[in-house]
């Protein structure tokens, strides 16, 4: 093990003493109250931080390895998160607010039954490891380059470590550690700006221009992945739920919204740092098969060990603070939602104790994903997001916009988004890259996700054209723009497959057909059905946001 291993290692157990000892003490201070959502006591910094940790961490470690790799139009990785963030806080804050939302799997139960909401919960229940394991594995390759500490003991380790926390306090101690990872991160970010001045300067980037310019474009990661990037996040949008979580923590809507705002204003350095550092290490240590690995190698050389071990203590607090809202919110899928779900009188002291057995099941799911696999962070996040986006993406739209839509049909989704995402991931070898007719498997999910909603809702249920003017003009609309969509989609489909943008367009096809059948359908029953319609004016007040 090198010096700055030994200095990483001390840090790190620091730092992780610091996280226990005061997530407990914050959490005593509190009373213990408010698991799930903290007693919606959240200041807007509060908010901002514990949003920053999750969403700028994450991305922080995807900018570095795109960086290094594909030089400054890493920046568009970035911007995608920003716009997920932003329109979160303007569309979904104040409307889920008002419901007084904690997970997507609730917005599902509570508008689809409890046979949809247990079907949801264990999906995403089982996902969220996912999601942790992928961002872990990213931060222990690097690790493995100064410490000599297998990946699988490193991602085990920090498994535990989050139990440890997150058990005892809940979303009070979520708030705890992203905060204290937002502060870690930013020490990251000073010495990340030190080792880019030490070496290569500005002098190495110039020399890097001439010999490489590619790198100081801002198309150079190609234009179909930056459209895959900024569709990844949008629509994630009504999906993000430890999002939601965290800004249904907050005293009041505008609150939540506003800890949303300062936390795009706090990412916009990291995004910034991210790409300074990974194209500083793409310059001084080119070629590296994994980039982070690379980027130890750089920072170890550049700066003193104590330095280097901040750095990389501040890579492990971007992993915590993506990997704790996800293993937490998580758990209160499978615990609180399922458990629900099947015992619907349970009390709330009940629920606090599924999710707390919830989240020592994620920590095992954690780990054994990680022993089958441990080298590839993009194939869990593949997966995760292809299983979770696939089979929840079309019943949580429902149950914002579509009173008409049925349980049967979110049922249906449900089973028929994950199957056909999951069969299609099949089809592709399960490889991270390469897909089945160079087809995102996510892409076939929702396809098959939005159209057995519509499909057994129409069939299903007795509906009419709405009467009214105006929803008819914009469904008229949306019908000829996804006509349009189509069409184009079939004469530049050689050019759609060369760019891999082929799923997308069929994709964009399906969600325009769901949002015609939202705008130009009615109820046509006599008397309303529960689960399954309501009266016009609660239509017209449901679909006033389209």
């Amino acid at each position: 093990m090198t010096v700055v291993g030994i200095w990483t290692l001390g840090l790190a157990l620091a730092y992780t003493a610091w996280l226990i000892i005061g997530s407990r003490y914050v959490v005593a201070r509190s009373g213990g109250r408010g698991f799930f959502v903290s007693g919606r006591t959240f200041s807007p910094l509060t908010v901002a931080f514990c949003i920053t940790g999750l969403f700028s961490g994450s991305s922080y470690i995807a900018i570095v390895e795109l960086s290094y790799r594909t030089g400054i139009s890493a920046i568009w990785y970035g911007v995608a998160e920003t716009v997920q963030v932003l329109l979160i806080a303007l569309l979904l804050v104040k409307p889920l607010r008002k419901k007084l939302v904690v997970t997507v799997t609730g917005i599902i139960g509570d508008r689809f039954g409890r046979g949809a909401q247990a079907i949801g919960s264990v999906i995403t229940g089982i996902t969220f490891p996912m999601y942790s394991v992928a961002t872990s594995i990213a931060f222990a390759s690097a690790l493995f380059a100064v410490t000599d500490i297998e990946l699988w003991r490193c991602i085990t380790l920090t498994a535990i470590i989050l139990l440890v926390f997150l058990t005892f306090g809940g979303m009070r101690s979520v708030a705890f550690s992203q905060t204290m990872n937002v502060f870690m991160i930013f020490a990251m970010f000073v010495v990340g700006i030190w080792a880019f001045f030490v070496s290569p300067g500005v002098s190495g980037i110039q020399s890097l221009a001439e010999d490489q310019p590619q790198m100081f474009e801002v198309s150079n990661a190609g234009v179909s992945l930056i459209v895959v990037w900024f569709g990844t996040f949008i629509v994630n949008v009504p999906l993000a739920q430890a999002a939601f979580q965290m800004s249904m923590s907050a005293r009041n809507p505008e609150d939540g919204q506003k800890g949303l705002f300062l936390a795009a204003i706090i990412g916009a350095p990291l995004i910034l740092l991210g790409i300074i550092v990974g194209v500083a290490a793409a310059t001084v240590v080119p070629d590296a098969a994994l980039p982070l690995v690379g980027i130890a190698e750089y920072i170890s050389t550049a700066l003193p060990s104590w330095a280097a071990a901040v750095f990389f203590v501040g890579l492990w607090a971007c992993a915590l603070g993506w990997a704790g809202p996800c293993q937490f919110s998580g758990a209160t899928s499978l615990g609180r939602d399922l458990g629900s779900a099947l015992r619907p009188h349970a009390t709330q002291a009940e629920l606090v104790r599924y999710t707390r057995i919830a989240l020592i099941g994620l920590t095992a799911l954690m780990v054994l994903f990680t022993l089958l696999r441990a080298e590839e962070s993009a194939w869990w996040n593949v997966m995760a997001w292809t299983l979770r986006n696939g089979a929840t993406f079309a019943p949580v739209l429902a149950a914002f916009f579509w009173p008409l839509a049925t349980r049967p049909a979110a049922l249906t989704a449900l089973l028929a988004g994950f199957g056909a995402g999951l069969g299609w991931y099949a089809l592709s070898g399960f490889s991270a890259t390469d897909f089945y007719l160079d087809t995102h498997p996510v892409w076939v999910g929702m396809i098959a996700n939005l159209g057995g909603i519509v499909l057994v809702t129409l069939v299903q249920t007795r509906w009419k054209v709405t009467r009214s003017a105006e929803r008819r003009g914009r469904g008229g609309f949306a019908l000829a723009a996804t006509i349009s969509v189509g069409v184009m989609s079939f004469v530049y489909l050689d050019i759609l497959n060369a760019y891999g943008l082929t799923g997308l367009a069929l994709f964009l096809v399906a969600l325009g057909v769901f949002a015609a059948a939202v705008l130009l359908t009615d109820s046509n029953d006599s008397a309303d059905t529960p689960g399954e319609s309501v009266s016009s004016q609660k239509e017209a007040e449901a679909l006033r946001v389209l």
